[in-house]
């Protein structure tokens, strides 16, 4: 039996239409860890593959805060510029190591809390992320198709008995070869770049 390509399809359209904490979304006014963890529940819950998944805990912020890829909070407050940057740190340690993380923010930690006009440029990082990821979320479903006619027609010649399971499997190791890919390639930057980088 061959697999159902509708289906995977609409796989494709389900994890491209996630939605994002845009900019609007967050409070003007400085929020309690706890309503930082309401908020990231309420806009994120779609991220978690299990129900028991967490996407932010007080030990993860406070790991963060550690690690010094966030800022401390101010009397027990997070600001605007904590959120984004614990939106960003929820991507980036997707793929990356704390470590690597570390390599992107600590400087930029610094002038942040050294400088109000950082609080300005972290914003507008962001919101240039959302634009370039949704419009990666239109190409996506067209590339995702192509991969797909690929494993058809690279299985062709193979015995239909499990022949859904060969393809499914082909499926999954080219995609976490493109997830691969991407993630040497960034941290190749991250190396030859954030490593030596000193913020001006």
């Amino acid at each position: 039996m061959e697999f159902d390509i509708n289906k995977l399809s609409s796989l494709i359209e389900e994890v491209s239409s996630y939605e994002d904490i845009e900019l609007s979304d967050i409070p003007n006014l400085d929020l309690y860890m706890d309503q930082v963890i309401t908020l990231f529940d309420s806009k994120l819950s779609h991220l978690r593959r299990n129900e028991e998944d967490k996407i932010l805990t007080k030990t993860m912020i406070n790991n963060y805060t550690k690690a010094k890829i966030l800022m401390p909070s101010t009397k027990k407050k997070y600001s605007k510029d904590h959120i984004v940057l614990l939106i960003l740190i929820y991507y980036l340690k997707q793929s990356l190591s704390i470590g690597d993380v570390s390599l992107l923010f600590k400087d930029m930690i610094k002038n942040i809390e050294s400088s109000s006009d950082e609080s300005l440029e972290i914003e507008k990082i962001y919101e240039s992320f959302l634009h370039i990821k949704k419009a990666d979320a239109v190409n996506l479903q067209e590339d995702l198709n192509k991969k797909m006619n690929l494993v058809l027609e690279n299985t062709k010649d193979l015995s239909p008995k499990n022949l859904e399971f060969a393809q499914m499997l082909i499926t999954v190791l080219t995609l976490i070869n493109g997830a691969n890919t991407y993630k040497r390639l960034s941290e190749k930057i991250i190396d030859d770049f954030f490593t030596n980088y000193k913020f001006k």
